[in-house]
């Protein structure tokens, strides 16, 4: 009896030996019905990326019938079962599954071990609160999960000690209100209220309860609770994607808020209790090799890149974080994974196989930090040593006017003159916008902080962008498939073939591009009252035990001037504590543009400290 498995080989078989002589649409429809009978859910055997049962996914053949080439790809991916691909979500690892089989039918090489095309690595996503957590002031017990509850972000612990009231939470500098500045937090329980006493002004953090926890936990206190404003949910923990604070936090329901308040007012004394557990989840970048063809060249790789997660049904990261719905991500970033995906069956399917190798990679948790690229460069599959180079593909689905913009093309001195020469030779050239910065919010971040010449393609952000309304119908198909054209060909111009040798590139650090200029997909927050202070740095985005890694100094920034240099670990600025980018971002935010701030750094193990005067953001 022909097993199913042999049966799908077999399939594979006959495309590899006749699949060139056959229409496109013929070896589309040949690779879905492969594909659905391998992924989990669709009648066959699946890559498991997960010790839980397998989820079932979504059919190929089913959502993307009658698309073909890289809108394939972007169909499925970006269609609603998905539910958003958030990272750790199962939709997310239905992508990483449904990438892993497109990449072992193309004949690639998984370069993990056992021939795995997985690079598993774990996330905190949100905490578990333990039955033995409990709140007390005076006599009085609260309910825990009706009355009370822990934040997501609360470090664990059991606090008891004195209650003091803090009214809003934050400073007022300059003014005669400005109460809690001077109250003494040390070693005390910290009462404060929910709600934003600048009325949720653009850019400010005064309702922000990350933001009130990491300010008290800096201020020496041993513990914060958030009092919420009538009718107001409790916090979900599961849900909190914020890094942990020092000191347990909490939420206290309004029904409740007012005596605890009267407590704390009264100078009473409280117990907190938070059995707060970690929820750590598998996440998964999606790695292929295509091996190089000449021995002088193979063991060097030029890696391709793109990110498969979004936002799942948003919240956090959302640009309409009030709305409850699958944010699909078509062109954030179903469109550059779906040109990697194509790109790779481009470059199997050339007669003339390339001298380097070639290295495809997926990445996981870009939307939550770049924590897939950053954990792929400290734990590499090559050598970085032996990576010449990265193109990373991030939001290339939506080419308005011809117009392609190229990143990174300052991080090699060759970059400029390669690109025009593979632009040239495309059927119909781009209307090409250059910038030499090769550090962005995105995967090409990683790889340039180690000294990898990058570039970045992108085809602009929308109004679209990081809303649900970023779907697979917006894609412009044709231009995706005109920048996986192009990608194909830098990929062997790069790596080179048997008649033409692979392209050396001489790296060079990258000018830092005027204020005003675009730094990659709309993902930095505007230049708002409260938020324009500016050092300079790239912030490692991954969590550290304690401060923020600097991957790189801008030229010419305040950070570079005060003599901060890549490698330094940030913490303290300005007399705050920097325990994590949100307490930086914290710091930068209490600060305007012309502020000479104390910057203390960990290098080497020695602890130095600068003076920096802000700048400003254009």
């Amino acid at each position: 009896m022909v097993r199913k498995g042999q049966w799908v080989q077999g399939f594979w078989g006959i495309q590899h030996i006749f699949g060139r002589r056959w229409p496109q649409a013929i070896r589309t429809a040949i690779s879905w019905l492969a594909l659905a009978l391998l992924l989990p859910g669709c009648g066959g055997r699946g890559s498991a990326v997960s010790a839980q049962a397998p989820q079932a996914c979504p059919s190929p053949t089913a959502i993307a019938a009658g698309f073909t080439g890289a809108m394939a790809h972007v169909r499925y991916l970006a269609d609603d079962a998905l539910e958003g691909r958030e990272a750790g979500s199962p939709g997310g690892r239905c992508a990483a599954e449904y990438i892993a089989e497109t990449f072992r039918h193309l004949g690639l090489e998984g370069p993990g071990p056992g021939g795995s095309f997985f690079q598993p690595f774990q996330a905190r996503m949100g905490s578990f609160v333990g039955a033995g957590s409990a709140l007390r002031i005076g006599q009085e017990r609260f309910a825990t999960g009706r009355d009370w509850l822990p934040f997501g972000f609360s470090a664990p612990g059991s606090v008891r000690a004195p209650l003091i009231y803090g009214g809003p939470g934050v400073s007022r500098p300059g003014t005669e209100e400005d109460v809690y500045a001077r109250l003494d937090l040390t070693g005390k329980i910290v009462v404060v209220e929910a709600s934003d006493p600048q009325g949720g002004a653009p850019g400010n953090l005064a309702g922000d309860p990350h933001f009130k926890a990491t300010v008290a936990a800096g201020r020496g206190a041993a513990a914060v609770l958030i009092l919420l404003p009538e009718g107001a949910p409790l916090p979900d923990p599961e849900a909190e994607r914020r890094p942990p604070v020092r000191i347990p936090a909490a939420a206290v329901a309004g029904s409740v808020a007012a005596r605890i308040r009267e407590a704390a007012q009264a100078g009473g004394e409280g117990e907190v209790v938070a059995e707060v557990e970690p929820r750590m989840v598998e996440l998964y970048n999606v790695a292929a090799l295509l091996r190089g063809s000449d021995a002088r060249w193979s063991d060097e790789v030029v890696v391709l890149g793109a990110h498969f997660d979004h936002l799942g049904l948003g919240g956090q990261g959302s640009l309409d974080p009030d709305r409850r719905a699958v944010h699909n991500g078509a062109d954030d970033n179903a469109s550059g994974t779906a040109a990697l995906l194509e790109a790779a069956r481009r470059l199997t399917e050339e007669g003339n196989r390339p001298a380097r190798s070639i290295l495809f990679l997926a990445f996981d948790g870009e939307e939550k930090g770049l924590w897939g690229s950053a954990h792929y460069v400290k734990n590499p599959l090559v050598p970085l040593e032996k990576t010449v180079a990265m193109i990373n593909l991030d939001m290339v689905g939506r080419l308005r006017e011809n117009t392609l913009t190229v990143y990174g093309t300052g991080t090699a001195l060759e970059w400029p003159q390669v690109v025009e020469k593979i632009n040239a030779l495309q059927a119909l050239p781009f209307q090409l916008s250059p910038i030499p910065d090769g550090f962005g919010p995105s995967d090409h971040s990683s790889f340039y902080g180690e000294g990898i010449p990058v570039l970045h393609l992108f085809t602009n952000t929308h109004s679209e962008y990081h809303r649900p309304e970023d779907d697979w119908h917006l894609i412009e198909a044709e231009g995706l498939e005109r920048v996986t054209a192009l990608v194909a060909d830098l990929l062997l111009e790069m790596a080179g073939s048997a008649d033409r040798p692979p392209q050396e590139l001489t790296p060079v650090e990258a000018p830092a591009p005027p204020h005003g200029a675009p730094a990659g997909p709309a993902r930095e927050a505007p230049a708002t009252p409260g938020y324009g202070a500016y050092m300079g740095t790239i912030p490692d985005m991954t969590p550290q035990p304690f401060g923020v890694r600097i991957t790189g100094v801008r030229e010419n920034s305040p950070a570079e001037k005060a003599g901060l240099k890549a490698g330094d670990i940030l913490v303290e600025l300005g007399g705050m504590e920097i325990a994590d980018l949100y307490a930086y971002t914290y710091a930068l935010r209490s600060h305007k543009p012309g502020d000479e701030v104390t910057v203390v750094v960990l290098r080497n193990g020695e602890r130095l400290t600068f003076k920096a005067v802000l700048g400003v953001r254009d």
